[in-house]
């Protein structure tokens, strides 16, 4: 199996590799892992916002082969510090808040399957992170709320919207307008989880999960997405005036022939590697 090559891994900048960062960014293999790392709360501070951010940035210059965004300590997050409000002038916020809804962007943007572990409590800038990524796997007991009307406010990393794409309109305004927390498997009925894992194997489960993409065939998960982004930006018409173009790049791949050639081989249950 292909993995990150070791220049790549040894490029983690230290800041963002260190044992005490904010954001801890590591890799196992072609997976890398991002793991929220200010227990016991996890509160989105400047300085987490600025590591996450930071992370995103090197993930899209140096991108893996997939990516698991987890956390440390008995929550995910507790959210947004609310002293962010105190300390941001508010002729500085429009540009704030588009500094950090543009780091969700980057990160909706990578081109490997991005997934997110919440194994507890997940609030505001924490879900709206999770709502950016490909996929959500939770525990059933997992709670999950965009709660910024406690604060008179309105989520700003673009989560209200992303959660109208994975479950309707209705949805979000209940969401964000009640405030109310909602468990995980709650929103695996709604579309939003796309995974519930036990607790205590969570962690276990959601790596494995994130792994088996990781090291899947890379191409064609960036292909997906691709024309995903089509449908998001255009609907129907624009994911088939894409796909032509799309379909022909990936035939040209050497995952694509290595994979036809086992298939013909050994069936759909062979186990083709790929370069990544």
């Amino acid at each position: 199996m292909s993995a990150v090559p070791e220049a790549r891994v040894g490029a983690v900048p230290e800041a963002l590799s260190a044992e005490m960062s904010p954001v801890r960014l590591a890799f196992d293999g072609p997976l890398a892992v991002l793991t929220l790392n200010r227990p016991p709360a996890n509160l989105f501070d400047t300085a987490m916002l600025r590591a996450f951010s930071d992370a995103v940035d090197w993930l899209a210059a140096n991108s893996p082969r997939g990516l698991l965004v987890r956390a440390d300590g008995r929550v995910v997050s507790a959210g947004l510090d609310v002293e962010i409000f105190n300390e941001v002038p508010p002729d500085e916020a429009a540009a704030f808040w588009s500094a950090h809804l543009g780091a969700v962007q980057a990160l909706e943007r990578l081109p490997c399957p991005t997934v997110f572990a919440a194994h507890s409590l997940t609030l505001t800038a924490a879900f709206e992170i999770a709502l950016a990524c490909d996929l959500i796997v939770a525990t059933r007991s997992a709670r999950f709320g965009l709660v910024e009307r406690k604060v008179a406010f309105t989520p700003a990393m673009g989560g209200t919207q992303r959660l109208a794409q994975r479950a309707g309109v209705g949805r979000a305004c209940e969401l964000v307008m009640t405030g109310d927390v909602y468990r995980g498997e709650t929103l695996a009925e709604w579309g939003v989880v796309n995974a519930l894992f036990p607790a205590d194997s969570f962690h276990g489960d959601a790596h494995a999960y994130a792994m088996r993409l990781a090291t899947g065939p890379t191409r064609a998960h960036a292909a997906t997405k691709q024309i995903l982004r089509g449908f998001q930006s255009g609907g129907v018409a624009r994911s088939d005036e894409m796909l032509p173009k799309v379909a022909a790049d990936l035939v040209r791949t050497r995952d694509h022939r290595r994979a036809v050639a086992a298939f013909i081989e050994h069936g759909p249950d062979h186990t083709t590697s790929y370069d990544g």
